[in-house]
């Protein structure tokens, strides 16, 4: 549950982003392609859609993505999205053959690479009034 619930989320802060986020949308020029992050047993899966510098997601599988990560289960998908170094869990997770990827690998490292973007902004420092 917790897994389907970070896909989501994770495509309602992609899709903001790719609205708000000059930078963000910068690294969507050029890209019209579907993806798809899902769990290996296929009881979870979400494709996301990138066109004209926007992204959308929908629940289940696309026909034909240009890469697709698979998790061994969705505590694990959770786990690894959500770990402090994601780069080294996602190595390790590779190695362990927990995480299978189709497609191609050079458009995984630009997914990572837009998750950057994706992180809270630090609030401003707060009056502190007593």
């Amino acid at each position: 549950m917790k897994f389907r619930f970070l896909l989501w989320m994770l495509g309602r802060l992609m899709a903001k982003a790719s609205r708000d986020n000059p930078a963000f949308r910068q690294q969507l020029e050029g890209r019209d392609l579907v993806f798809q992050l899902h769990t290996l047993d296929g009881k979870v899966a979400r494709h996301f859609i990138v066109d004209n510098q926007r992204i959308t997601s929908r629940r289940g599988t696309a026909s034909e993505p240009a890469f697709a990560i698979g998790f061994k289960d969705g505590a694990y998908g959770y786990a690894t999205l959500t770990a402090p170094n994601k780069q080294l869990a996602f190595m390790q997770g590779i190695q362990n053959k927990d995480i299978q990827i189709q497609g191609n690998p050079a458009l995984v490292i630009w997914f990572q690479g837009l998750t950057k973007y994706l992180r809270p902004r630090k609030p401003k420092a707060a009056n502190k009034a007593a």
